[in-house]
């Protein structure tokens, strides 16, 4: 709920200046526990560690291209560093279990491969950078928005990072939760634009995201790299960020029973990339409401409520 900042004025007979000195509203977010992308990491540990069982480099590798590496785990011991220097499963392995192939999702109608490639890895290294990165946005997201618009947003930019790069590249195979992570960059951006009234310091918040973005981008360039998985993702979630991400709830119920001339404090700067609470503002006009944002706010708090009846009850 809201409360009154009476400092300047305002209070029970300490007015400074006059008998109607202006309100002050402070608008303050739910913060939503994150366990959505700790599972998503989760599974792409557990999907990786499945692919590498199922390569089985001791018995499969045919020795043409060297020694398995690390063969002290056996099984799960990496291929020849010459066939896959990011120490992972074969080419072979990969498209097994559902890498994106394009000849086999247009002419052998196996469209699933736009989502199942989100999961699967190169490698350790691949891995690796995908899921800290996964980490160091996601998390921080989930807790500002709430798990079914992260996770909507995660899910349908990793499909439009396969959909994009099926049309261009069509010789080679492709996996990786790139275009995912980039759908969420791009989902931060479209946040910061749409709620810019509400940042402290905007040229910071701007200037720190592009850079992040930019030198993202630039890793494409690398050999073995999809960028145009990264391009697709990034749009994508841009998109969604427009529709998903608008703030409508802050200062907006306070807002219609305050008295003439109020103004409404709200507390937010840029930290990682998504706002956090630090400024006070004079609303100058009324907020737009928005029904989505409100409907996945609805039925996150359902779901939320219903896994806690669920754990308590019966675990």
């Amino acid at each position: 709920m809201a409360s009154r900042d009476l400092e300047r004025g305002g209070g029970h007979g300490k007015n400074r200046g006059n008998n109607y000195g202006p309100y002050y509203v402070e608008s303050s977010e739910k913060q939503w526990t994150s366990w959505l992308v700790p599972m998503f990491v989760v599974a792409n540990v557990a999907v990786f560690v499945v692919a590498m069982y199922v390569n089985n480099c001791p018995k499969n590798n045919d020795g043409f291209e060297g020694r398995c590496v690390a063969r002290f785990l056996g099984r799960l011991s990496f291929q020849p560093l010459r066939e896959n220097p990011l120490f992972g499963p074969s080419s072979n392995t990969l498209e097994k279990m559902g890498a994106l192939n394009w000849d086999k999702v247009v002419h052998g109608n196996q469209g699933w491969r736009l989502i199942t490639c989100i999961w699967l890895h190169a490698g350790v290294i691949h891995l690796l950078a995908n899921m800290l990165s996964l980490v160091f946005i996601g998390i921080r997201l989930e807790q500002q928005f709430g798990f079914l618009r992260v996770g909507l947003i995660y899910l349908l930019s990793g499909l439009g990072g396969s959909i994009l790069s099926s049309l261009f590249i069509q010789k080679n195979i492709s996996v990786g939760a790139s275009g995912a992570l980039f759908g969420l960059l791009g989902a931060m951006l479209s946040e910061l634009l749409t709620n810019w009234s509400i940042y402290s310091n905007k040229a910071a918040a701007l200037i720190t995201l592009v850079v992040i973005i930019v030198i993202n981008l630039a890793v494409g360039i690398l050999p073995h790299v999809d960028n145009f998985a990264h391009i697709g993702g990034f749009l994508t979630g841009l998109f969604l960020g427009f529709v998903l991400l608008l703030r409508p709830q802050f200062g907006w119920a306070e807002r219609h029973n305050l008295p003439a001339g109020a103004r409404v404090k709200s507390k937010y700067t840029f930290h990682g990339g998504v706002s956090n609470a630090v400024q006070r503002r004079e609303w100058e006009r009324p907020l737009q409401l928005v029904p989505l944002p409100e409907l996945c706010a609805y039925i996150e708090m359902a779901l939320w409520k219903l896994i806690k009846h669920y754990y308590i009850y019966y675990m």
